[in-house]
């Protein structure tokens, strides 16, 4: 357990930290590529240039938890409770997100290419500036949901699942695109 802590350049590479708790600290540089934190509690935590990937969160709650700049390709998020989170100028390609429930949650400027969403709950999340190219949303509402002012190329998302999501005009085109309607102007 680690309350009102600064932890800064440490590595805990491929390591097994079930249980963890991190409570109103800041975690600086560190590695913890291919690690463990099922069943963590992160509450007022700021990851700052971290090397998260691989690391596998499930059951965790992460409540006012940030990660800025930080690399989480490949990180696992299965049945999580995630309230007031931010993830900003990071890289979630490849992570999977699964039946998780999100609430207040902004990815700013974020890679999230081939990120898999799965069975997840959302509720005033925004994608502002991110990349989602090759993002998949599986029985995961985006109604509500801001994607408008980030980029794809392609989506992976069923139709009933993209009702209600915020998106821009040009978002519009390409969805239209992908439901197979052709655009005339």
């Amino acid at each position: 357990m680690l309350e009102n802590r600064e932890v800064v350049d440490s590595e805990y590479i491929n390591e097994t930290m079930d249980r963890l708790k991190i409570y109103g600290s800041v975690v600086k540089g560190c590695n913890f590529s291919g690690s463990t934190f099922t069943d963590a509690d992160l509450l007022d935590v700021h990851f700052m240039d971290c090397d998260l990937s691989n690391v596998n969160f499930s059951k965790a709650s992460i409540h006012r938890v940030e990660f800025t700049n930080c690399k989480l390709v490949g990180s696992g998020f299965d049945k999580c409770s995630i309230k007031n989170l931010l993830f900003k100028d990071s890289i979630l390609n490849l992570a999977v997100l699964s039946e998780d429930k999100l609430e207040n949650t902004l990815f700013e400027n974020c890679r999230m290419g081939s990120i898999d969403f799965y069975d997840c709950k959302m509720k005033k999340v925004v994608y502002d500036g991110c990349d989602l190219n090759e993002a998949r949303f599986v029985d995961t509402p985006l109604k509500g949901i801001d994607i408008s002012t980030s980029h794809f190329n392609t989506f992976d998302i069923k139709r009933e699942d993209l009702e209600g999501c915020i998106v821009s005009s040009a978002q519009l085109l390409q969805f239209a695109s992908m439901l197979g309607l052709v655009v005339k102007d």
